[in-house]
């Protein structure tokens, strides 16, 4: 009798779940509107920032450069990353409906994850394009030329792609069963993992490889671009030069440094009780503020971008006034 009823309850607490439920932030329920409100602003700000940034790289000729070519590549990340998570959580705070299917789920973890690998890459090739800008000028065009833009580009989506899909792979191979509350605002791959019942020493392994891999080596690139960079600037003689060859690589330096810094908060500091209190809103400084300060931070610093877009608002004033 008793072993039945432990079979029973064996059988119960293994029942595989269809729906996981994103917490989300769950704690603010009174500032539920006012989230909603916001994420939403930021959501259609990220689109129509991201998108103006691709339109003004692809018309004006004086953009067609390497810097602008992968600026414009990091544009079109952010609006697809962030299509990938904001909309699902703007209609939880709308409907109060937290519920998400296990494929949905593993449909936004796979897309949030091959890119965030890609912004990795992404990040690391812009910073080699500013050290060879500024520590080989004259050899800039020659080992920048167009092939290798578009080699450095695609490789970066390609290799992301194909890591997080053999990734996905042994995921999907996971069973998820008895709690299926995630503490977090989207699919990601810790709060999945603490959810599984399978055994979890492989996963874990792979997991602690994939992000190595992904991660380490587009840091360590990007740390080693940036030390030639400051070093080189430094030996400039005049103040006027140092200036303007910072303000080549300022608006990257920024980025990286928001992207990189709360990627090592979240996933490096140990998880003390008080640092789990700020995960999710770490979380937010790698997945939600990066799409909407990216444009602005390298539109706002940079003259080339400014003087773009007030020539393609004064053509567009001069086709409303002739219609008119």
């Amino acid at each position: 009798y008793n072993h039945n009823i432990l079979d029973f309850c064996t059988t119960w607490n293994q029942t595989e779940i269809t729906d996981f439920i994103l917490l989300g932030f769950g704690e603010l329920h009174h500032l539920q509107i006012f989230l909603f409100f916001v994420f939403l602003v930021i959501f259609i700000s990220t689109i129509m920032a991201n998108l103006l940034t691709v339109i003004v790289i692809v018309i004006d000729q004086s953009l067609h450069t390497p810097m602008y070519f992968f600026l414009g590549n990091l544009a079109c990340l952010e609006m697809i990353y962030s299509s990938a998570i904001l909309p699902r959580m703007i209609a939880a705070l709308m409907t109060g409906d937290n519920t998400i299917s296990v494929k949905g789920c593993m449909t936004q973890f796979y897309f949030g994850s091959f890119l965030v690998c890609t912004e990795c890459y992404l990040l690391s090739v812009m910073s080699y394009d500013r050290f060879l800008a500024v520590c080989k000028p004259l050899h800039y065009a020659t080992l920048m030329n167009s092939k290798v833009c578009i080699q450095l580009a695609a490789g970066s989506w390609l290799n992301s792609i194909l890591a997080i899909s053999l990734y996905l792979g042994l995921i999907l191979q996971l069973q998820f069963c008895g709690q299926n509350e995630i503490d977090h605002f989207f699919c990601e791959a810790l709060p999945l993992l603490k959810l599984s019942c399978s055994d979890m020493f492989l996963v874990k392994f792979v997991t602690f490889t994939v992000v190595f891999i992904i991660t380490f080596p587009p840091f360590v690139s990007t740390l080693i671009s940036y030390i030639y960079i400051i070093v080189a600037i430094l030996k400039i003689p005049s103040a006027t030069g140092r200036q303007k060859a910072f303000s080549t690589c300022s608006s990257h330096l920024i980025v990286v440094s928001i992207f990189y810094g709360a990627i090592v908060v979240v996933y490096l500091i140990p998880k003390t009780e008080e640092v789990k209190d700020f995960n999710k809103i770490f979380s937010l400084l790698y997945t939600v503020l990066p799409p909407l300060l990216n444009p602005l931070i390298y539109s706002l610093r940079n003259k080339d971008v400014k003087a773009a877009l007030r020539k393609m608002a004064g053509k567009l004033l001069d086709v409303q006034c002739v219609n008119q």
